[in-house]
């Protein structure tokens, strides 16, 4: 399996020919999309979704299909038109030819209850990427993208939701408003916390 960022909380899963990319937002490169089979997007905010590019992604290729909680899904069905697909938590469906799990369902708070909307966390064939959320699943996780940074988070959190998850590997996402220092700092505190932890530069990729 080949997991690649693109900025922000944008990751694409490349598997023996099958693709999909999980939460193409404003903060990420539109290139992540180009050839994929499929759209996971954890919940309606900007940094996790470009409707824009969804948009030109769809257009260049109409099989695309797009999976996001119902609220969302019915937007980007009047928005996109084709194949959207609406998934709840508990859903296990398929994407791209992954097999997916979702959990969670509402975004962490921010402060008197804001955003207050839903978050869906997406495990896929042991991937977890739990958008703007700390939801510890069920399902098997071998491999956790961790978020680093956000008014929602703090660092201790990031910590005991890595200790609590636990995964074989764990690579962070969801940090462009972080500067190389505060990357260097997040890294120091997150990498004592599991077997194998790597930052994946933007635009880099691992294979595992």
């Amino acid at each position: 399996m080949i997991l690649s960022k693109h900025g922000h909380a944008c990751v694409r899963i490349e598997d023996g020919g099958r693709a999909l990319v999980i939460d193409p937002g404003t903060f990420s490169d539109p290139a992540a999309l180009a050839g994929a089979g499929a759209v996971l997007v954890t919940h309606e905010h900007d940094d996790h979704l470009d409707v824009a590019a969804l948009a030109a992604a769809r257009a260049a290729d109409p099989s695309l299909t797009v999976h996001a909680h119902p609220a969302l899904a019915a937007g980007l069905a009047r928005t996109l038109g084709g194949d959207v697909r609406a998934v709840a938590p508990g859903d296990v469906f398929g994407a791209a030819g992954f097999d997916v799990t979702a959990v969670g369902g509402e975004h962490a708070e921010i402060v008197d209850g804001l955003p207050g909307c839903p978050n869906i966390g997406f495990v896929v064939e042991g991937v977890y990427h739990p958008g703007d959320a700390l939801f510890i699943p069920d399902a098997e996780v071998g491999t956790l993208l961790v978020p680093a940074s956000g008014p929602w988070l703090k660092t201790g959190e990031a910590v005991l939701f890595l200790r609590d998850v636990s995964p074989d590997r764990a690579f962070p996402i969801h940090d462009a408003g972080l500067s190389g220092i505060g990357m260097d700092n997040i890294d120091g505190w997150l990498e004592e916390e599991a077997a194998v932890y790597t930052r994946i530069p933007d635009g880099g990729s691992v294979e595992f």
